[in-house]
């Protein structure tokens, strides 16, 4: 049996999801068509209208709907510090720890020379001029300590150095209620390396 066309379309659509393969997307499909043929509509409004209202903010390259974002153009942020992250997601998290008062420039990704991203295809230039701007005092890489997140880290680091920048990487370490039996063995070491005196 054939399938429609406009099914196998469906299918391939949905398998640019991330982990979402070839199965995943089938029953996607079938459970939308069979199953909830409401939330497909309501599913395929959100997409259209978020590809049509999102875009970047001009200042910090994150998802908004507006030309600056709201972190942006908020007046209650501290515009010396700026910190660096790879996704809009990563900014999400740190705003979710209420840790954190300063601006952000969201990079949409990392350096990954297999994969054909370097400085230029990030546009690294632009997160320099940004930090170089004669207001931004310090920077924060809070890349993902990945391979990928440090090399990012460092280039970024060594070229806003070069720039009289102070620059600063968040910590790792041991998480917040972690037991040191069900810690990796990289994750201690680094935070017997990041220790600070007990006040």
């Amino acid at each position: 049996m054939k399938t429609p066309t406009s099914l196998q379309t469906l299918v391939e659509a949905l398998r640019v999801l991330p982990g979402v393969g070839p199965r995943s997307a089938q029953r996607m499909a079938f459970y939308l068509l069979e199953h909830d043929r409401d939330g497909a509509a309501r599913l395929s409004g959100a997409l259209s209208g978020a590809l049509e209202h999102i875009r970047h903010c001009e200042q910090c390259n994150t998802f908004t709907e507006t030309p600056l974002c709201e972190v942006c153009a908020s007046s209650r942020r501290d515009p010396s510090l700026l910190c660096v992250v790879e996704t809009p997601a990563d900014q999400l998290r740190m705003e979710q720890t209420q840790a954190y008062a300063g601006l952000y420039y969201v990079l949409l990704g990392r350096l990954s020379p297999l994969d054909g991203v370097g400085p230029r295809e990030l546009h690294l230039e632009r997160v320099v001029r940004r930090a170089d701007n004669g207001t931004v005092r310090e920077v924060i890489l809070a890349t993902n300590f990945t391979a990928e997140g440090e090399a990012t880290a460092h280039y970024l680091g060594e070229t806003l150095k070069q720039r009289g920048l102070r620059v600063s990487r968040i910590a790792r370490g041991l998480p917040v209620g972690g037991e040191l039996e069900y810690v990796d063995s990289g994750t201690l070491a680094q935070a017997f390396i990041e220790r600070r005196s007990v006040a």
